[in-house]
Formats: C-alpha cells, sequence, structure tokens
C-alpha cells in the first residue's frame, strides 16, 4: 500500500515538475530572436583537432542561447599553414569551400561571408564573386591590409556595392601602434574607406575585442553606412551605454565573435541600458535583416524557437567540400607568388 501511494505521490510531482512545453519555453538569451552576424567555424584543414567538436558546440549553445542564425566566415587555416590575417591563396580558398558547405549543410541556420586576403587582390575579386554565386550574404576583411590602402580596399569595397553587401571589418579599438601579424585598422581608419563607398554598409568589428573601445563610437558616428557589433571578449560596463549614446540602437549589431558566453553576458546586461524594448529587438536581430541582402534570415526567423535541437544542427558537417571550380583552383597556385 505504501509502495503504491509513493509511486503516485512520484508521479504527482513529476508532472508538476515536469519541463516547460515547447510552446512556453524560453531561450538562455530572452524570447527575441537572435542573429550573430559575426561568427567563425573551423574545418580539417585549420589549427584545432577538435574542429568538429568545436563546430558542434557552437551551433548547440547558440540554438540554446536563441541564436537563429550565424552568419559566418573561416580565416584561412586559422595560422596553421598560413599566417591567420595573411592566409594564402590556397588556404582562403579551402576556407571558403568549407564554409559554403558548412552553410548549405547546416541551412537555413548559418549562412557564410567570403572571407578574402586583399593583398592578392584578383584572388579575392575571384572568391567574392564565386561565393556570392553560392549563397554567400557578406565579404569578410580580417587585418590583412589597413583600410586607407585604398589601392586595394576600393577594390573590395567596389565588390561589395556591386553585389549589394556588406563588408564584416576586423579593427582594432583605437591602434596607437603597429601590431604583429596583422595590419589592422581602427574606426577612425575605417571611417575614411566607408566616406569613399557610401552605398556599402560596413560592420564594424567586435568593439569588446580589444583597445579603447571609448575612442571608436565618436570617431564614427558621422559616416551612416558603419555600423558597430559588440562582440569581442570585453565586458566591461559602459561600453554599449557609450555606443548606444553616441550612434544609437539602429547602428549596433549583437554578436559573439569567438565567445558566446561574453555575448550572452552583454545580452544580459542590455536590459540595464536604458533602452527601450524596440531599441533591443534592433540589436537583437531587426539590424541584421536590414543590412543583409532582402530575405537572408526569412527561413530561419520563420519557425518558432524550440528546445529541441532543430535536425539541420544536430547532424555535423563531416568536412566534405563542393567541388571548386578547376579554373579557380589553378588561378589561385598562380596567385601565391606575390600580391598585386
Amino acid at each position: 500500500m505504501t509502495m503504491a501511494v509513493d509511486a503516485q505521490h512520484a508521479q504527482k510531482h513529476a508532472q508538476q515538475h515536469a519541463p516547460q512545453h515547447a510552446s512556453t519555453a524560453v531561450p538562455l538569451g530572452g524570447s527575441e530572436p537572435l542573429i550573430d552576424p559575426h561568427a567563425h567555424f573551423h574545418t580539417p584543414w585549420t589549427n584545432r583537432g577538435d574542429w568538429q567538436r568545436y563546430n558542434q558546440s557552437r551551433l548547440i549553445s547558440g540554438h540554446r542561447m536563441g541564436v537563429r542564425c550565424h552568419v559566418a566566415s573561416v580565416l584561412g587555416s586559422w595560422g596553421h599553414t598560413s599566417p591567420t590575417y595573411f592566409a594564402s591563396p590556397s588556404d582562403q580558398t579551402h576556407a571558403n569551400q568549407a564554409m559554403l558547405a558548412l552553410a548549405a549543410h547546416h541551412a537555413p541556420f548559418v549562412k557564410a561571408f567570403v572571407a578574402v586576403n586583399p593583398n592578392f587582390r584578383d584572388h579575392a575579386l575571384r572568391e567574392i564573386e564565386y561565393g556570392m554565386s553560392q549563397g554567400a550574404v557578406g565579404i569578410k576583411l580580417a587585418a590583412g591590409r589597413r583600410t586607407t590602402d585604398f589601392a586595394v580596399l576600393d577594390a573590395m569595397a567596389e565588390a561589395a556595392a556591386a553585389y549589394g553587401v556588406p563588408v564584416l571589418q576586423h579593427v582594432w579599438q583605437h591602434r596607437r601602434r603597429d601590431w604583429p601579424n596583422q595590419d589592422a585598422s581602427d574606426g577612425a581608419e575605417l571611417a575614411a574607406l566607408a566616406a569613399r563607398h557610401p552605398t556599402v554598409t560596413f560592420l564594424l568589428a567586435h568593439i569588446g575585442g580589444g583597445g579603447d573601445w571609448a575612442h571608436t563610437s565618436p570617431a564614427v558616428f558621422d559616416v551612416p553606412n558603419i555600423v558597430m557589433d559588440l562582440s569581442g571578449s570585453g565586458i566591461d560596463r559602459g561600453m554599449m551605454d557609450d555606443a548606444l549614446r553616441w550612434i544609437g540602437a539602429r547602428r549596433l549589431l549583437w554578436a559573439a565573435d569567438l565567445t558566446l558566453c561574453t555575448g550572452l553576458t552583454k545580452l544580459r546586461g542590455l536590459q540595464y541600458t536604458g533602452v527601450s524594448a524596440d531599441d533591443i529587438a534592433d540589436i537583437r536581430w531587426r539590424n541584421a535583416v536590414r543590412i543583409f541582402p532582402t530575405g537572408t534570415f526569412d527561413a530561419a526567423l520563420g519557425a518558432p524557437w524550440t528546445p529541441a535541437v532543430p535536425d539541420a544542427l544536430s547532424h555535423a558537417w563531416n568536412g566534405s567540400l563542393h567541388h571548386a571550380p578547376e579554373d579557380q583552383v589553378a588561378t589561385n597556385e598562380v596567385d601565391r607568388g606575390g600580391a598585386t
């Protein structure tokens, strides 16, 4: 008799404390959608033996947070066979092929940037042309060439204008000197390039990624085609408040870059900045919808979030590539000889 009562009590307790139904469950990052316009993945040719585990950890953790889409790039071999910010043409072609294949495998929850090393100008323009034909939605420029080197960077911006896509530009916040293994730009230097190409949206990367973030917002506030992402491991109190004061919510995009954990911290911090729920929705996802090509996120945003991981995310990409055109592979090897 006692065992029967205990069983009934246990059943009742389980029913009372069962997980929330999918229709009422809320992601860790809150109920509004999230789009991450600054994400990265690894491939079998990069510097991590656990590349597949790393990729899946971002996708699964991102889903738990409520990220509907990751717009991502791969920077060459991430230093394995050529420098991260000065990737060889063949490394960068492999990386872009991998990114396109990964995006196709995890569609519609992953979209691809075409990452390029602008020092190899002709190769970079071919990569952009091919990537756009395969569904890429933006161009990623890292720290391979300073943005005030207009003889090289103008061509990249012109390509972005021709395809109607944004440029995600790696930025060091207030660059006071040259840094090893990169030719980094800061906000003022990006502003000089953006002013030359007013029809192109430039996404200034990771205001929390290193340097003096207080310098950046004043440097770009009067250049309306520059928007900024909140990514980076820095979570200084006042960082978001300062950016909101200078450039406003419609020019800020939530992003995570390499650290989803600090991205979650910034999401929770936004509610203490005094901005409205409407402004927070802009930062979380609506600004990304505005700056990327029309329809980029329709499929990812179309279905309601549920705690269950979608099949498109739960099955890991195995490293298989889409076949690159033979002439593209051949010209990549020719381009190894030097910058153009």
